[in-house]
């Protein structure tokens, strides 16, 4: 079955008659019932009821004649839309940004972008490093912005931005929520949540880091992956935690988020942007334009 032979059908079905189908075809009419018979005979259903005078519709012509009818519309349409250079269509950005990008660079990143292509359609992925990298490959998305593994597929390209800061997490209540900053020595008895390492790899080896470095060991409560069961643990009391500080917003009405002063060997969260080698989309390289042109507007408060 192809696009030729439902374009027969329903031509027949619109006139109920092979002379005028044919016709409005340009086709022999024995050449269109060949057609409709070797359309028949795949699918293994009568469509047509013929006789010397009249043609009409079987009960599952009925039913195939409006379903082929709007696969025709929608092929004709793709056709169209595709030989036009899709010069009118809204075009699509698709963002992949793990969950502090999602919150801080990606706003203020579309807030440069969106003003200079106000017709774009932006779509917006928030997920995990490990799940965004396999979304890219495959084409799902255009550009993510990661915490990079230490070893990259090489159909990907990838730049540095900037390494986020991080702040100490601790209920509202807790004596060290009304300081102005803290070091690892102010909460080194505390409880931790620590983050998940096959999931946040990058979270996790810097509060680990943080204590090691400090020649002391963390009191690990909890292990946690999601970053809002993280801060609900935090609320709770169960545990303090180390977290990006683009957190701060969030469940601000129980957790306290307090500076943290990071020993010089550890410079806080890497982030970058990656996208496919060789995708040479317009919104991907203006995207990449204005990150580089605006990189310290953009990353000052990260």
């Amino acid at each position: 079955m192809d696009i030729n032979q439902l374009r027969c059908f329903v031509t027949v079905g619109k006139e109920l008659h092979f002379g005028r189908a044919a016709q409005r075809l340009e086709m022999m009419p024995a050449s269109l019932s060949r057609f409709i018979r070797i359309l028949e005979e795949d699918l293994g259903v009568r469509l047509l009821n013929r006789s010397t005078r009249n043609v009409s519709l079987t009960a599952e012509g009925a039913i195939f004649f409006d379903e082929a009818s709007k696969l025709i519309d929608q092929f004709d349409a793709l056709a169209r839309r595709f030989k036009s250079g899709l010069k009118d269509e809204r075009r699509t950005l698709r963002i992949g940004a793990i969950d502090s990008a999602a919150r801080g660079l990606v706003p203020a990143l579309l807030n440069l972008f969106v003003p200079l292509y106000p017709t774009s359609d932006i779509h917006i992925i928030e997920d995990k490093t490990i799940n965004l990298i396999p979304k890219l490959k495959s084409g799902w998305l255009d550009m993510i912005i990661i915490r990079a593994p230490q070893v990259m597929d090489a159909s990907l390209a990838i730049r540095f931005i900037t390494r986020e800061s991080c702040v100490l997490a601790v209920p509202l209540n807790h004596p060290l929520a009304s300081r102005s900053h803290v070091a690892v020595e102010d909460f080194q008895h505390e409880a931790m949540i620590i983050p998940d390492r096959r999931t946040r790899p990058h979270s996790h080896d810097l509060t680990m880091s943080l204590f090691k470095l400090a020649g002391l060991t963390p009191h690990i409560a909890q292990f946690a992956e999601e970053k809002q069961t993280i801060l609900s643990l935090v609320s709770a009391g169960l545990g303090l935690a180390v977290v990006p500080a683009s957190y701060r917003t969030m469940n601000s009405d129980s957790v306290s988020y307090i500076p943290l002063e990071l020993p010089e060997q550890i410079k806080g969260l890497p982030l970058s942007i990656a996208w496919q080698k060789g995708n040479e989309d317009d919104y991907l390289r203006e995207m990449l334009r204005l990150l580089n042109d605006n990189k310290r507007e953009l990353t000052q408060k990260l």
